[in-house]
């Protein structure tokens, strides 16, 4: 058969929440009912996710719930949900339920490029792009090193572990990566440090990131990156 259509259907403490979140990215509700049991369904062009409401006790921290979607351009759907929260909050949401991840290479997923929305009912709903991004040439010990943080902090959720492991790794490297290599890596343990809540550690990185100098062919390559120390920059405030 072809043409098959899968819809996941996922927990949540409130489908009013919900819907309001999604929302915000993009979505329309096309199904809502309170009773007999709370149920909502939201579409955003092809992509449809259903959520069914639990009793107050549900902990959208203790939660389970995950799907992956597959798109063609993990970057241009980011972007549009980013756009989606700074019109709404005015930053984009990087810490906390609900937060979202960057597009990101992933070694466990065959390099392709992914991205994480964690939503008010803690449910991991996974971008992935259909095909796998250009095979890293000459990977340098921090690249390495960056790319397992990633696994451990953007597909395991262990911001902790991840950041221990930049942290050795940028002091073992922070004389030998080139300077975009060194940007990548501190503009992500920025990222991490601002879901741990350690605003200090956060401005310290994106501070040394800030003091990197780049050419203009490097500034170009490294418009995500670029960008992403904005964002961060507007997490933390003045």
């Amino acid at each position: 058969m072809a043409d098959e259509i899968a819809i996941p259907l996922l927990p949540c403490r409130s489908i009013d929440e919900m819907a309001d979140f999604y929302t915000m990215l993009g979505f329309h509700r096309v199904y809502y009912q309170v009773r007999p049991n709370p149920y909502v369904l939201l579409k955003r062009e092809d992509l449809q996710l259903g959520f069914f409401g639990m009793p107050e006790a549900f902990k959208p921290e203790d939660s389970y719930g995950t799907c992956v979607i597959v798109v063609p351009d993990t970057g241009k759907l980011f972007e549009a949900f980013a756009a989606g929260m700074r019109a709404a909050h005015g930053k984009l949401l990087v810490s906390g339920i609900p937060r979202m991840t960057r597009p990101r290479r992933r070694k466990n997923d065959g390099d392709h490029s992914g991205f994480a929305v964690i939503d008010p009912g803690g449910n991991w709903i996974r971008f992935a792009a259909a095909r796998p991004l250009p095979e890293q040439e000459a990977t340098s010990r921090l690249t390495t090193s960056l790319n397992r943080a990633v696994v451990m902090g953007d597909s395991h959720g262990d911001h902790e572990r991840a950041a221990q492991i930049l942290d050795g790794a940028l002091e073992r490297d922070k004389d030998t990566a080139s300077a975009a290599e060194l940007l990548e890596a501190l503009v992500y343990r920025a990222e991490l440090a601002v879901r741990a809540e350690d605003h200090a550690a956060a401005g310290h990185a994106l501070a040394r990131a800030r003091a990197l100098t780049l050419t203009e062919a490097e500034r170009e390559q490294l418009a995500q990156p670029l960008a992403a120390i904005d964002d961060l920059e507007a997490t933390l405030g003045p």
